[in-house]
């Protein structure tokens, strides 16, 4: 009987209404709700990530060889960003954030009420798949509009182009984009949540990992630790597979996980690694 009521308390305490985030969103909602509330918080919180997560990659560019350790996982040993290109995709970024995200937020700001914060924490479940259920919706959406802005040479050459200027991808190129793509990047990520009644706490959860994974991808290194070493069997794209992208523009459309791509025939995972080693693959 003990054993059977430490099993339910278990499972409610992980899954159900007694959650492990419930202490941790009181805080959050009781502390900081105005900021919370603002329609600008989401928006803040995307910006100042992308920003966060950049720097530990660009220091790895910048030291280059005097990090020995760390430049073992270049995946493009010989191709290193220079000022220059750093330099662009900076302003490009910059520009963007002036004069496309800051007039959208503070449209936000003037027109949408505050968010009511509910009571409740979602279960550490709940927030777990929320976040994948997102990132697999996003993945299909993005991957349609990659691949029509791979094979309609207008709509690649107005709108994606920009994105494609480099070869060797590094972090700050993550969000080298045009203005439009930007803008579609921004619709998804904040309508997804909306369409999966994601919990707050769930989305922007999502936001935040969204960011890192999408910087990530870019970054150019393909670390022990990243993101794709947590799936099996090559589910899950990650930086060397997003690199190839960038060499053969013809693969790889999907932005997360490599599913589309294998159902639709532009899954490419030949590439090799760093030191000549290939990702593993199931049944390869």
């Amino acid at each position: 009987m003990e054993l059977s009521k430490s099993f339910v308390d278990v499972w409610i305490t992980y899954f159900g209404n007694g959650s492990l985030l419930q202490p941790l969103w009181d805080s959050l909602r009781l502390n900081y709700k105005d900021y919370l509330r603002s329609p600008l918080f989401p928006v803040a919180l995307t910006v100042s990530s992308y920003f966060v997560f950049c720097i530990p990659f660009l220091a790895c560019d910048i030291m280059g060889e005097m990090w020995a350790w760390i430049q073992q996982f270049k995946i493009q040993p010989s191709r290193r960003p220079t000022a220059s290109s750093v330099l662009h995709c900076a302003s490009v970024t910059l520009f963007n954030h002036m004069f496309l995200v800051l007039p959208a937020s503070v449209a936000q700001w003037v027109w949408r009420p505050p968010v009511d914060l509910p009571d409740q924490a979602p279960s550490l479940f709940e927030l777990l798949s929320g976040v994948i259920g997102n990132l697999l919706l996003f993945d299909f959406q993005y991957y349609i509009w990659h691949l029509l802005h791979h094979k309609i040479r207008w709509l690649y050459v107005t709108f994606h182009a920009i994105h494609h200027q480099y070869s060797s991808p590094f972090a700050l190129a993550t969000q080298c984009l045009s203005g439009w793509e930007l803008i579609t990047v921004g619709f998804w990520t904040t309508l997804n949540p909306i369409i999966l009644k994601s919990h707050l706490l769930t989305t922007w959860a999502f936001m935040v990992f969204h960011v890192y994974v999408s910087i990530e991808d870019h970054c150019g290194y393909d670390f022990p630790w990243s993101t794709t070493h947590l799936f099996p069997c090559g589910f899950y794209g990650g930086p060397s597979k997003h690199d190839v992208h960038h060499q053969k523009p013809n693969t790889n459309f999907a932005p997360h996980f490599s599913h589309w791509d294998i159902i639709f025939g532009t899954h490419s995972g030949t590439s090799l690694n760093i030191k000549g080693r290939i990702h593993p693959q199931c049944g390869s």
